[in-house]
């Protein structure tokens, strides 16, 4: 997982790139590999959900986000967890800048 954060005037800007085969059950079988996807992702700040998304397999192999809010400073720390179809999950966590 790889997270830019960057504060503009009172924006922050996330660009996130996640690591993941976003295979299906269909192209699985096809390509005889497991059923793996990013089922959901969530960007907390503070504490405070700030950003969050529901996936599946019809997004591309490792997928890149970029999103916007506000009420975030510089020296924030962002932190982004993922869940994954087999139920395992990953955190990652960039200072915004």
């Amino acid at each position: 997982m790889k997270i830019k954060a960057k504060l503009e005037k009172d924006t922050t800007e996330v660009k996130l790139l996640l690591t993941s085969p976003m295979v299906g059950k269909e192209e699985a079988a096809l390509k005889k590999v497991e059923v793996e996807f990013i089922t959901h992702v969530t960007a907390k700040v503070n504490g405070k959900v700030v950003w969050e998304a529901s996936t599946g397999p019809f997004l591309s192999k490792d997928p890149y986000f970029m999103f916007n809010f506000k009420g975030a400073k510089a020296g924030d720390e962002i932190v982004i967890d993922t869940i994954d179809s087999k139920g395992k999950t990953e955190t990652g966590k960039a200072v915004i800048k």
